[in-house]
């Protein structure tokens, strides 16, 4: 199943606004979708390193894009320092 744009959109923007929240750093909208796509290919890119694909709906997307944006956030915490 694909994707569209629209729920790329949605799911991506709660992705990132829920690892805000968990990583504790706060994001606008914007931000909160970029956040979240970004971290959807992140995801994606370490899971696939581990033999993992996600293939379903937009519930396998979001958490996918969780983790990836959770691991984004981390780097910048890092980064930050």
């Amino acid at each position: 199943m694909e994707v569209g744009w629209f729920v790329a959109i949605v799911v991506g923007g709660f992705a990132g606004w829920l690892a805000g929240k968990v990583m504790d750093m706060r994001f606008g909208v914007f931000m909160n979708i970029i956040v979240g796509i970004i971290g959807a290919v992140v995801g994606n890119a370490v899971l696939s390193r581990f033999g993992v694909f996600v293939e379903g709906d937009w519930l396998g997307y979001l958490i996918v894009g969780f983790i990836g944006a959770c691991i984004l956030l981390f780097v910048v915490k890092l980064v930050r320092r």
